[in-house]
């Protein structure tokens, strides 16, 4: 996200507004967003609700369990369930009509769309 607070003034510019979705409690967003000042909203997607109907979700294999609960991350806590789900991570663009001009998103969790790629995306159809 700090990748794309770093784009955000240029979404802007080319007349987007750019809203990021997370698993995590509105109160963890929250303090996400001061902590990290960030200029965009942080919306919550409880339960994965969203993600889920997008097919966008995975369930955290045994081992990388293993490694987030030996990391101290609680999972259950800052997302509010027990299901150890996370929505893969995906950009969309969407346009002032509710049409999807662009997607992008990857089944493997590792690989992470860069704002970049998103930025080309929105100047070819904003042209």
């Amino acid at each position: 996200m700090e990748a794309l607070q770093k784009a955000e003034s240029v979404f802007r510019a080319l007349g987007a507004r750019l809203v990021a979705v997370s698993p995590q409690e509105e109160i963890y967003n929250r303090e996400l967003v001061e902590e990290k000042q960030f200029s965009f909203e942080l919306l919550s997607d409880t339960g994965n609700k969203v993600a889920k109907s997008f097919g966008l979700v995975y369930t955290l294999p045994d081992d990388l369990r293993q490694l987030y609960i030996k990391f101290g991350i609680d999972l259950e806590k800052y997302n509010g369930d027990e299901t150890w789900t996370l929505p893969i991570p995906a950009r969309y663009i969407i346009d002032g009509t509710g049409i999807i001009r662009y997607v992008k998103a990857d089944p493997d969790y590792t690989v992470r769309p860069e704002p970049e790629d998103t930025l080309a995306a929105l100047k070819e159809i904003t042209q």
